[in-house]
């Protein structure tokens, strides 16, 4: 088995720890297994060859921040961290759309995209908005810049794979972008269990694609 495919392994089992933990309300198992998961996506970046081009290298730095993020959002009900994990993670989709830009970026495809990625944007935004105003005032400006910047990082990636295909990029970027849905829906709307099965291995996923795509010769 290569080294890839072990880091991969251990992705989608500490994945499903993560969700046991959760469900069980371990937080000891929460504080094991969600950076097990991000060390492994980390890895199977290292081991696909990240640091030996400049888009692997910006993706690594996207992959460090998203693994960052993961840990500070570890801790329940504490706002500072909250703040603190959604700042790492926009540095984080700020690296990913750099990276993407890196590779070239075809106005044709960006073009297409815009429309359907802000579309869906607003509706999000339609649904979260009374909720973040009813429980965190204090963050409707970082939550509008946060989706921003998510928004242009999916378009970043559609059009960068219609400069150069890559069949890994765009499934990797929607589905971060799904999965942080469930985790603004987790923190403004209701706290719940269902949140986590969908957007825990949606998020996980993402993170193992985009690992992928750094890959020297895509299939």
């Amino acid at each position: 088995m290569s080294a890839f495919a072990i880091a991969v392994a251990v992705t989608i089992a500490a994945t499903l720890g993560l969700l046991f933990a959760e469900a069980r309300e371990s937080r000891g198992g929460v504080w094991i297994c969600k950076p097990l998961a991000a060390a492994g996506f980390l890895a199977a970046a290292l081991a696909n060859g990240a640091l030996e081009s400049g888009y692997g290298t910006w993706i690594f730095a996207g992959l460090l921040l998203s693994a960052l993020g993961d840990v500070l959002l570890i801790p329940k009900g504490a706002k500072t961290f909250f703040l603190a994990g959604l700042v790492s993670f926009l540095l984080g989709h700020l690296a990913y759309a750099g990276a993407f830009a890196l590779r070239g970026l075809e106005l044709r495809s960006a073009t297409a995209a815009a429309a359907p990625v802000a579309g869906a944007s607003m509706i999000a935004l339609r649904y979260l908005w009374p909720h973040v105003q009813a429980r965190a005032p204090k963050l409707q400006i970082p939550v509008l810049v946060y989706v921003a910047v998510i928004s242009t990082m999916v378009v970043c990636a559609a059009a960068s794979i219609g400069k150069v295909w890559n069949p890994w990029i765009l499934p990797g970027a929607v589905a971060f972008y799904a999965s942080d849905l469930a985790v603004a829906r987790q923190r403004f709307v209701a706290e719940t269990f269902s949140n986590k099965v969908w957007g825990t291995p949606l998020y996980f996923g993402a993170q193992l694609l985009l690992a992928a795509s750094v890959a020297p010769n895509p299939p």
